[in-house]
């Protein structure tokens, strides 16, 4: 599917699910400042103040999803929902954050007719994986590409970098590591990328015109990340 950028303005509304992780904290701050944004629903497991007029956020048990239907109106549904087994606790419980809760929303938000769906997964995704985690990221992928949604965006960007709330020790070795390492052949689309770019990524994505479905990886998406520190 090809995109193709509008140069008409027009105001939209913006769910965002993942709001207070590294990529949707930046998205959200960038919708705030964009033109093509009137309002951006905010949909959190914890209270977030915003000083913007255009954000609403809305505290909700994400375990009980389906009586905040209502809020899943809009133009455009962001998922950038996410967290580790650590945190977690167990891989059951990541599971349930990472599948369960993304495929509710995403189901509530087809449901009520929103027309975009953009979803944050990962550049290894694969419901055939030995790995937990990219089998769990594989099994959402294929689950939201069976929703009827118009539109659904699907980027896949490598390890994200950033300031997080949390220190990850195992990110931040590999920060330091894969940037030399993805310089081999054949391993650029690995190589880690800013949040900020891949949030700048996904509101290009949503202001552009499109339909079907696209899955775009780190080197079809983010070209300057495939570049950048002097490669």
């Amino acid at each position: 599917m090809q995109s193709s950028f509008s140069n008409s303005v027009t105001t939209k509304t913006a769910v965002v699910i993942g709001a207070t992780g590294l990529v949707g904290k930046a998205l959200v701050a960038m919708l705030t400042t964009s033109p093509h944004y009137s309002k951006i629903v905010t949909i959190t497991r914890r209270q977030v103040d915003y000083d913007n007029d255009r954000v609403e956020n809305h505290v909700v048990d994400f375990a009980q999803l389906a009586e905040h239907s209502e809020l899943f109106h809009g133009d455009v549904l962001f998922s950038c929902l996410g967290t580790t087994l650590k945190q977690a606790g167990s891989v059951a419980a990541q599971w349930i954050i990472d599948y369960d809760y993304q495929v509710a929303a995403a189901t509530l938000a087809c449901s009520n007719g929103i027309p975009h769906y953009l979803l944050v997964s990962s550049s290894g995704a694969n419901c055939a994986s030995r790995s937990s985690y990219l089998k769990m990221k594989g099994e959402l992928d294929n689950a939201v590409k069976a929703m009827t949604f118009e539109r659904i965006s699907i980027v896949k960007p490598s390890l994200l970098l950033g300031d997080r709330d949390q220190t990850r020790l195992g990110e931040n070795l590999a920060s330091v590591i894969l940037p030399t390492l993805c310089r081999l052949p054949g391993l650029k689309r690995y190589r880690p990328i800013k949040g900020e770019q891949v949030a700048e990524r996904l509101l290009q994505l949503s202001i552009a015109q499109g339909t079907g479905i696209e899955e775009l990886m780190l080197d079809e998406v983010f070209p300057q990340a495939t570049g950048a520190d002097g490669d």
